[in-house]
């Protein structure tokens, strides 16, 4: 709900970072889905390649290998909002 709120409130980018926001794995994909499609400029998502051994923040994290089908997904829900979407 923030994120159409603070781009008409501010011409500063909106990054959410649904990783440290749900704190749990399973809430980052449909938390991101939402943000993308709220057109957020950015997002920020913890992964790591056994989060299970992760140091920090594991619970939270993404699988690495399973990264680029959630980008695939932010992707096209941004595009649903008419939002170009790049990941790096």
């Amino acid at each position: 709900m923030a994120v159409p709120v603070l781009k008409q409130l501010s011409h500063l980018p909106v990054v959410v970072d649904p990783s440290h926001a749900a704190g749990r794995r399973d809430l980052v994909q449909p938390l991101s889905l939402a943000a993308a499609a709220a057109e957020q400029t950015g997002s920020i998502v913890e992964v790591h390649p056994n989060p299970e051994e992760a140091i920090c923040d594991g619970p939270q994290a993404l699988h690495a290998d399973e990264f680029a089908e959630y980008a695939g997904l932010v992707e096209r829900a941004a595009a649903v909002a008419g939002k170009a979407f790049s990941h790096a």
